[in-house]
């Protein structure tokens, strides 16, 4: 939660306006909203009735405003969802007469919620400044918090240079995972001067590869990989994000 204190610093009326932005919408599973979609609907999986929706969102909604911790969110929130029986495993039965065992809430999933959705929401007033400013500072860098708990594709990216406009950023604008802590700095012509810095290039190394979306079903949807000119690796984002979470919403 580092990253996020340090951006609960920053003015949050951009961030905000992007979750306020948001229609509620019921899905069963993260995933039934693909990618960009998430970008204009607020949803929680598993969270099928409006009133549980409504109690996740406006938590947030006071968390975000409020600049509360999870800590507090936690705090005010889980009671509300216990009393409403949205807690813990529950054993559903399908249409088709399919018992299956699912997690409803928990400590660990409000804190997926809570993480996911303050960092997105920051990220895109981070974004919408960085876009209204880039004739001053054009270029874009890529940096990974650099911890135990990075993921190793991320540290890979730590450092790297492409102008705002290269396609890279369509896909790799953080977050693109799960609890994904990068960001992205803006840097000018002089700061790229003084740093001696190469600014790279992503053309012909973006790709499209399937990747497992869901155990369950089997199904497979594409994903954006990109190859890393110095070792051959390919780098892709977590399955669902490969996409800029902020981009259809620079008119905030």
């Amino acid at each position: 939660m580092v990253q996020l204190k340090a951006l609960f610093k920053l003015a949050p009326a951009l961030a905000i306006k992007y979750l306020k932005k948001k229609n509620n919408k019921l899905s069963w599973d993260w995933y039934e909203l693909w990618q960009d979609a998430h970008q204009k609907a607020f949803t929680v999986a598993k969270a099928m009735r409006e009133d549980i929706l409504k109690d996740i969102r406006s938590s947030l909604d006071k968390a975000l405003s409020e600049g509360k911790t999870f800590r507090d969110f936690q705090k005010e929130l889980k009671p509300t969802l216990q009393k409403k029986g949205w807690w813990g495993e529950v054993v559903i039965v399908d249409s088709q007469g399919v018992a299956e065992k699912v997690q409803l809430g928990s400590m660990y999933r409000l804190k997926t919620i809570y993480s996911v959705n303050m960092q997105v929401a920051y990220q895109t007033g981070r974004y919408k400044t960085q876009v209204d400013n880039i004739d001053n500072r054009p270029y874009w860098q890529y940096v990974a918090v650099l911890d135990s708990k990075t993921r190793p594709e991320h540290a890979q990216l730590h450092g790297l240079i492409f102008r705002h406009d290269d396609p890279f950023w369509n896909s790799f604008y953080p977050p693109n995972g799960w609890r994904c802590r990068c960001r992205v700095n803006a840097l000018s012509e002089r700061n790229i001067q003084k740093k001696n810095a190469i600014i790279d290039n992503s053309n012909g190394r973006l790709s499209q590869e399937e990747k497992l979306v869901s155990k369950k079903s089997g199904e497979y949807r594409p994903v954006t990989v990109y190859t890393d000119p110095l070792t051959n690796k390919k780098i892709a984002p977590d399955v669902g994000w490969s996409h800029n979470p902020a981009s259809g919403l620079v008119d905030i």
